[in-house]
């Protein structure tokens, strides 16, 4: 079942907007690939923070 409009998994309840946001987007391209729910939520938690992180040190390292 895809995510959408403040429906996402449970373990991404706690998360700040920005990065739930992101993870869901993620989570439902694996979703769609997959069929893993498990998997797709997992992988799309993994990979926002990954992002941001990204993003993050990207910014630091131009200031």
């Amino acid at each position: 079942m895809p995510w959408h409009n403040g429906n996402y998994p449970p373990s991404y309840k706690n998360q700040p907007k920005y990065l739930r946001d992101k993870a869901v987007e993620i989570a439902n391209e694996v979703l769609a690939s997959t069929g893993n729910e498990g998997e797709a939520i997992a992988t799309g938690l993994k990979h926002a923070r990954a992002h941001f992180a990204k993003l993050k040190k990207e910014k630091d390292k131009q200031e």
